[in-house]
């Protein structure tokens, strides 16, 4: 791959800045100097101490999900008007603001291949005019779960066994045949979006529901829609396999040399939005993370488009630091009540702090353009001056302005004064098989329903139990029995 421009030579020099002569050289003891073994070492020797005690802290903990990832630099333009529906800066018609955007797989590691068959995250950081606003979404549009508590479990299931410390069919599909709810992503996973071909070729869902609020104080439920414009393309599970031991980075390698070639990707951005009434007479919730919006019945509407034009000049310090939470809004963007949205809005800042440091948004590629002012001082790596000798307290000696966006939403959700109860959703076989049975019936011709059926044969005859088998057996049944009756087929096991 090239590289763009050749630097200037620098001199070499020590952590704190001074010249050193030679990067190999250690001190030792006079005498011993002319001998190639048996040298004794300084502890004195500043540089070299530094040098492997820096080498020791390298590596930083990795994400406990969407660990490989790759990504760039580029723009974000609203080419629309949405002022009716929402008052953010940045989608005032005619704007450019820079992003960062990260691709990534959810399960594997981060030396784990593009290709494994995986949902992708897709997350765009959007520096505006108000402040950060981070986009953290996947290529698909709904997910496994709708309550936040099976979370981590779900990614454990997704990992590597306690013991064995190898991936484990059994406990993947143990997971997803005792929460059916799953199916809708399961058949996406398992379909040809499973594998994306690259990171130019996948779109990017905000899967939750957020709220749009324009300037007099009126708000809609909204979903975010990021359209390739290279159109979807995908490697076959063959395929997938292959390049993951001939090249596990083929989709980094590729966005990269496509971006140096000036081969710049883009994606259309559009906007699902609804009334606070057809939420209500809507037949499932808008909160419901394994659900989509019908485009015929809430159409997507042009909102910008997003461009990738500048590879980053340190991956480490530019992707790997990146650091993107759902909870990074501006005026304009609100969450709504998606309980697994809500658990996002403290988990993602929660991990960076740990992952980062507490001042994770000090780091260049995650700072705003805009000054921040605030009472937050002192931690780890504290390196913007700490802001100043201004006072750590309200203060009304050195008082800041208080400036509110122009408007906030007028209401919110509907909120029901009751008892706290422990919640857990139920599957509802009729509501929760219409979608997927869609995507069957519907969206995939025979070609890919093949497919389909066979990836997920592959997969699920290795989990070695019957039992679970057939528990999922039964949940492919009950989205339509040509479904089932291929998987069944394929793994030898009838219900």
């Amino acid at each position: 791959m090239a590289h763009k421009g050749v630097p200037e030579p620098v001199q070499y020099t020590t952590s704190n800045g001074a010249p050193y002569n030679q990067p190999y050289e250690a001190q030792r003891i006079a005498s011993y100097a002319n001998k190639q073994i048996g040298s004794n070492l300084l502890l004195q020797d500043f540089h070299l101490i530094d040098l492997l005690a820096h080498f020791d802290r390298e590596r930083i903990p990795e994400r406990v999900v969407h660990a490989k990832g790759g990504g760039a630099h580029g723009f974000f333009e609203a080419t629309h008007d949405v002022s009716d529906i929402c008052m953010a800066d940045f989608f005032k018609q005619g704007t450019k603001s820079p992003v960062t955007v990260r691709f990534s797989t959810v399960g594997g590691e981060s030396g784990s291949a593009d290709t494994a068959r995986d949902p992708r995250g897709f997350s765009i950081k959007i520096r505006t005019t108000q402040g950060n606003c981070d986009w953290v979404f996947n290529n698909t549009p709904v997910f496994f779960l709708r309550d936040p508590a099976k979370f981590p479990h779900f990614i454990h299931t997704q990992k590597r066994d306690p013991q064995t410390h190898l991936k484990d069919n059994v406990q993947f599909w143990d997971y997803l045949s005792s929460n059916p709810e799953s199916i809708h992503q399961v058949m996406i996973l398992f379909g040809d979006r499973g594998i994306p071909r690259g990171h130019a070729y996948q779109h990017g869902y905000s899967g939750h529901t957020f709220k749009f609020v324009n300037d007099k104080g009126e708000w809609q439920y909204a979903q975010i829609h990021v359209r390739s414009d290279q159109g979807v393309k995908y490697y076959t599970q063959e395929e997938g396999v292959r390049l993951a031991g001939e090249n596990p980075d083929i989709c980094n390698q590729e966005l990269f040399e496509q971006i140096e070639k000036g081969q710049y990707p883009s994606w259309t951005v559009s906007v699902q939005t609804m009334t606070q009434q057809q939420a209500e007479e809507f037949e499932h919730s808008v909160g419901d993370l394994t659900k989509v919006w019908p485009h015929h019945r809430f159409p997507l509407r042009p909102v910008g488009k997003l461009v990738l034009n500048k590879n980053p000049s340190n991956y480490f310090a530019e992707i790997e630091q990146a650091a993107f939470s759902p909870s990074h809004l501006v005026p304009g963007i609100e969450p709504s009540a998606d309980p697994v949205l809500q658990s996002r809005l403290f988990s993602y800042p929660d991990t960076h702090r740990h992952r980062l440091g507490v001042n994770y948004q000090q780091i260049p590629v995650n700072a705003p353009l805009v000054p921040v002012a605030n009472f937050q001082r002192d931690g780890f790596m504290t390196v913007n001056g700490n802001q100043g000798s201004r006072p750590n307290y309200m203060s009304s000696i050195q008082p800041l302005t208080y400036k509110a966006p122009s408007t906030v939403s007028a209401s919110h959700e509907k909120l029901v004064a009751s008892q706290i109860e422990n919640f857990l959703s139920k599957f509802d076989e009729d509501l929760d098989t219409r979608q997927p049975r869609a995507l069957w019936e519907k969206v995939l011709d025979e070609g890919a329903r093949e497919r389909l059926v066979k990836n997920i044969s592959g997969h699920l005859g290795g989990c070695q139990d019957k039992e679970i088998i057939k528990r999922q057996l039964a949940i492919f049944k009950a989205v339509h029995p040509d479904f089932y009756a291929g998987v069944s087929k394929g793994v030898g096991v009838t219900i």
